[in-house]
């Protein structure tokens, strides 16, 4: 049971804002589901259905005092490398890539509930390791190890999206627990030089979306059909967009995965540049509310956790319109709350409740 002193403390601003922003993509989702001259798919049901689920696993969360999950993190974390090896063993394949498993009549992505879990063990041992005195050789090595694990496990499925997710978070809690800047030199150095040695590594179509990205017109009817058709949806958007259900570039099917990875440039085809702003707006505001609690907490794990909970999503926003802009090579990186996904959804909702719970129990000592 919550104590009734810390729902004095609970951001109900912040739960109706993330609430906010999924029903526009529930919105955004009905109308790149239904095509002209097609009878209308049931997306955006299942969407609505991991909505609720979504936010029911949000309430259990903050249900649970964050300082607990501080000692249950290393074997949260084990139960997440378990479910990645699981994927290895008997993954389900799809689209040439072996990412989920299935679980009754559930499909589950096991590599988008990873980034919870190395959020919760990087913000245990980081803070631990400050509370020791430092870092050293060895505790270097351990940092590795577990940001490594999960990342080896993830890159052979493959998917180099969520891969540069968690490389992204990662990086970003060490630099805020006070690794020296040494370490991210030699580091960044060693990434450099090894591009070469990473590329043989990559698959076909993975070189390929990147050299589409240096070189756009390289080829236009396939690897770089994704980002051209983009780039139209959201350019003839204008300023008030098209209306709903009215894009042509969606209705009419030119433009691919426009539920998932380019839901961004169905809502600037159809609201156009106001619409597309002021989703944007909505987004920052998320992301300056999750920086703000984990400034105000007063622990470093709680810091860590609502820290990374909010770069998470701030690095899904950036590199899903970077992507869907053209700015960015296509990695197949969904937009928060907004592209269908059950997995990744669910993943945003538990990590708004961990944002919930540190923001309800930062100056709760009971």
């Amino acid at each position: 049971m919550l104590d009734r002193r810390l729902i004095t403390h609970f951001d109900f601003g912040l739960l109706f804002l993330v609430l906010l922003i999924s029903l526009i993509g529930e919105g955004a989702i009905y109308s790149a589901s239904h095509f002209a001259g097609s009878p209308p798919s049931d997306i955006y049901l299942k969407q609505l259905y991991w909505i609720g689920i979504g936010t029911v696993m949000l309430l259990a969360t903050i249900s649970i005092d964050y300082r607990t999950l501080h000692r249950y993190a290393y074997l949260i974390y084990a139960v997440a490398l378990g479910l990645l090896l699981i994927v290895v063993l008997k993954g389900k394949v799809g689209m040439g890539a072996q990412r989920w498993i299935t679980v009754g009549p559930l499909t589950l992505q096991p590599s988008e509930l990873t980034k919870i879990a190395l959020i919760l063990v990087l913000s245990r041992y980081l803070s631990d390791v400050q509370e020791r005195g430092g870092f050293t050789a060895g505790r270097y090595l351990n940092v590795a190890l577990l940001i490594g694990l999960p990342l080896f496990l993830i890159v052979r499925q493959p998917d180099l999206g969520t891969s540069l997710m968690l490389l992204f978070i990662s990086v970003t809690l060490i630099f805020l627990a006070g690794m020296p800047v040494r370490f991210f030199v030699y580091a960044g150095s060693a990434v450099l030089g090894a591009i070469p040695f990473l590329w043989g590594f990559l698959k076909d179509y993975q070189k390929q979306r990147i050299l589409v990205f240096l070189k756009p017109d390289l080829d236009p009817s396939g690897a770089g059909y994704h980002i051209i058709q983009s780039k139209i949806a959201i350019g003839s958007g204008g300023f008030l967009g098209k209306g709903i259900m009215q894009g042509t570039q969606s209705q009419l099917r030119f433009l691919p995965e426009q539920h998932t990875d380019f839901i961004f440039s169905v809502i600037a085809e159809e609201t156009g540049f106001l619409g597309a702003l002021v989703l944007l707006l909505l987004f920052a505001y998320l992301v300056f509310k999750g920086i703000n609690i984990a400034l105000k907490t007063q622990d470093l794990f709680g810091t860590l956790v609502a820290m990374g909970v909010t770069t998470m999503i701030a690095y899904y926003i950036f590199i899903n319109i970077g992507m869907t802009s053209g700015l960015f090579p296509v990695v197949g990186v969904p937009l928060p709350f907004i592209s269908y996904g059950g997995s990744s959804l669910i993943t945003l909702f538990i990590g708004v409740g961990l944002i919930l719970n540190i923001r309800m129990r930062r100056f709760h000592e009971g």
